[in-house]
């Protein structure tokens, strides 16, 4: 992946950044999910660095080696949104155009809804809204049976057996889809690896480990694009569709036919394009 990598610290955690394009431009906040890191973004940046935007792809918490606690609290999702936005101030960035793809996006949303001020335009992709997607997972069947993965997830030790097990081949798997491969084999090369390092993937997973509708996910009312595609396995339209209902400033939902999961990689010029507009909105 081209770019500067940075090395960034927020108190007594170190974060891994590759930042991209040139130094003035405006600043964009690029937050990966899981199973992945912040080359899910390679496509992409490139597209954003020539339209003179400065991107920062962050190594989230539990990813960057030196940003891993050991304890599931840190993951919740308001220490999530907390430490983004501490990572901002620390790169000098005090407001950005935030894109988040899977838990990155799940992170954008409670960054855009907590710390409206540090958020000019979010772009989620894949996972809507928090409270839309806990709404279809108690309401929906579909969406119930698109997420009973999460119950392995929640299996501490048993979950990074089955999933490291026989060179990872359950990890490899889930970026397959029904046409083929979604994701190059050598960006799921560097996924496994990073996430075979002793205690990285427990990191990873505790992000799951953390997950609570306790603490409900305020509307978010700054500028908003959702892109979701109809061949994800893991979300449904129902809770897609619902997260209109939890945006209230300006909203565009983009859906990409024929597209997995894994839309950065897969879909990188749509997916530019949409993060362009929103930005240009604004």
């Amino acid at each position: 992946m081209s770019g500067e990598l940075l090395r960034v610290d927020v108190g007594d955690l170190t974060f891994d950044v590759r930042a991209d394009g040139p130094a003035d431009g405006r600043p964009v906040v690029l937050l990966h999910g899981f199973p992945q890191s912040s080359a899910c973004w390679a496509a992409v940046t490139p597209r954003l660095a020539q339209a003179g935007l400065r991107t920062y792809a962050v190594d989230q918490l539990g990813y960057s080696p030196g940003a891993r606690p050991l304890d599931v609290d840190s993951y919740a999702l308001a220490n999530l949104a907390q430490v983004t936005a501490d990572l901002m101030t620390a790169m000098d960035v005090p407001v950005a155009d935030v894109v988040g793809h899977d838990w990155g996006a799940t992170a954008a949303w409670a960054l855009a809804a907590w710390h409206m001020d540090r958020v000019r335009s979010l772009t989620a992709v894949s996972v809507p809204h928090p409270t839309a997607f806990t709404t279809a997972w108690r309401s929906d069947p579909e969406q119930q049976e698109r997420s009973a993965y999460i119950r392995l997830f929640w299996q501490a030790g048993r979950a990074e057996e089955v999933l490291l097990a026989d060179d990872a081949r359950r990890l490899r798997r889930m970026f397959g889809s029904d046409s083929g491969w979604a994701v190059p084999a050598e960006a799921v090369d560097e996924y496994v690896a990073l996430l075979s390092a002793p205690g990285a993937l427990t990191a990873a997973l505790n992000w799951y480990r953390a997950m609570s509708s306790g603490t409900p996910v305020d509307d978010v009312t700054v500028p908003t694009t959702y892109v979701w595609s109809d061949a994800d396995v893991a979300i449904g339209r129902i809770a897609a569709e619902g997260c209109a209902e939890y945006v209230t400033g300006d909203y565009r939902f983009v859906e990409l036919g024929g597209v997995s999961h894994w839309v950065p990689e897969e879909a990188p010029d749509r997916l530019a394009v949409a993060v362009l507009d929103r930005v240009a909105s604004t």
